[in-house]
């Protein structure tokens, strides 16, 4: 009995934790980063399926190589007349020999063969080893390609990550306002029954807000819609609750360019050094071996045979073109320019780069110095908006003058969270010039 009671005990809390576990999960905030928005964008986008796609093409590439250096099969037949041939006993009639001329018989006109011909590389001078690096050379040319473009996807993400994050702090600055003006609307509707207060401050109080409602709704619509299309570049069920978190990011003035699109010009060029390797291989002589098995009438070369018989060839050789017109040289000419029109494009990249990240610097020293001067804004404002409502308490100004001095702080808050989430944009941005990776 005692058993039984201590078993449904320890189930009973066993399920109450359950159920804890499972309502914190449940009111869990989904925190959302930068990077993981740009590590599922990769994930799931269409060009990351190329880089398995380009590694499959190397293999297949790769055995056809291979196949160099097997024999060669080639089967064959002929048959073949020959309206003239070869007739010995006419060549012996001028012999003293009687008889000897008419015992030989003419070849015959027709001549049958099947044949199977085998052709082994001894030597290639190393073709087929250049056809192997500058196949690797192409894979990797291809991957970076795809990392180039992908890249790309980085700038519509913080465009939209962090215009969530701005329509969230606004959002947030706007709620509270809407609470201090629903206070002042209850004191001033209270003011009106005793009458104290006149009903025009409360029509001018709920103008307000009603534009603060408008506004929310507004920010609520801009946000559900950045987040669909966040959610559809980068894969996530993002939830309109979901926070926002802004990295941090600290900006080096000597910063190295580590763009994927420089590497990209590095790897194009070793694909042409490859190609100029595989050029010089073409022009080195060739080795190689080869075998005829056959089956015909006359049997190989044993003119004088007349029936169908085996026989077999089998026979070596080299080969060496010692003069192609000038065609490899110029070939390396052709390299050596698209060397150097790589080289150029990717030190124009490069200026561009470099002007970039000036432009950005400058950003970033003018936000951070606005961020300053924010802050003593805004203690100004709220001491201002302090002593504009004992005045309008006391009946010194007017509704209308209150909310204009209410307004002017909100809108000073909004200005700061602005220049804040534009500075974490700007400091995003030059990393995402520089190719650094975030922290």
């Amino acid at each position: 009995m005692n058993n039984i009671i201590y078993n449904t005990a320890r189930l009973t809390v066993l399920l109450f934790m359950l159920f804890i576990i499972s309502a914190i999960n449940l009111n869990a905030q989904k925190v959302l980063s930068l990077t993981e928005c740009y590590e599922s964008a990769n994930k799931i986008n269409a060009l990351s399926t190329e880089k398995n796609m380009y590694s499959d093409i190397s293999t297949l590439k790769e055995k056809n190589i291979a196949t160099g250096w097997l024999p060669s099969l080639d089967l064959s037949g002929s048959i073949v007349y020959n309206s003239d041939v070869a007739d010995m006993g006419n060549v012996l009639k001028s012999l003293p020999f009687p008889g000897v001329a008419d015992a030989i018989s003419p070849l015959p006109h027709d001549q049958y063969k099947i044949t199977l011909e085998i052709n082994q590389v001894i030597y290639d001078g190393g073709t087929i080893k250049g056809a192997r690096e500058l196949e690797k050379s192409d894979k990797k040319v291809n991957e970076k390609q795809t990392e180039s473009d992908l890249y790309k996807l980085r700038s519509q993400i913080n465009t939209y990550y962090y215009s969530i994050l701005l329509l969230n702090r606004q959002k947030e600055l706007l709620s509270n306002y809407l609470q201090v003006i629903e206070k002042r609307l209850k004191s001033i509707n209270s003011g009106i029954e005793n009458g104290v207060v006149s009903k025009s401050d409360a029509d001018v109080i709920t103008t307000e807000k009603i534009n603060l409602l408008q506004q929310l709704s507004e920010n609520s619509i801009k946000k559900n819609t950045l987040l669909i299309v966040l959610s559809s570049i980068t894969g996530i069920d993002i939830p309109e609750k979901a926070e926002f978190t802004v990295p941090e990011i600290s900006i080096n003035a000597e910063t190295e360019l580590n763009r994927p699109e420089l590497a990209l010009f590095d790897l194009k060029k070793e694909q042409l050094s490859a190609g100029e390797q595989l050029i010089n291989s073409k022009r080195m002589p060739k080795a190689f071996g080869f075998a005829t098995l056959g089956y015909g009438n006359p049997p190989g070369s044993n003119f004088f045979a007349d029936e169908f018989d085996t026989y077999y060839i089998i026979g070596g050789g080299i080969k060496w073109n010692i003069f192609d017109w000038n065609k490899a040289k110029n070939d390396k000419q052709v390299i050596s320019i698209q060397k150097n029109i790589i080289e150029n494009r990717k030190k124009d990249l490069e200026d561009n780069l470099t002007r970039q990240l000036r432009i950005k610097q400058s950003e970033i020293q003018t936000l951070e110095k606005l961020a300053t001067d924010d802050a003593e804004l805004i203690n100004l404002r709220k001491r201002i908006t302090a002593s504009a409502e004992s005045q309008y308490d006391n009946g010194v100004i007017t509704a209308t003058e209150y909310l204009n001095i209410l307004n002017s702080e909100k809108q000073t808050l909004i200005n700061s969270e602005i220049h804040k989430v534009n500075l974490a944009l700007a400091k995003t941005d030059y990393l995402n010039i520089s190719g650094k990776e975030l922290q």
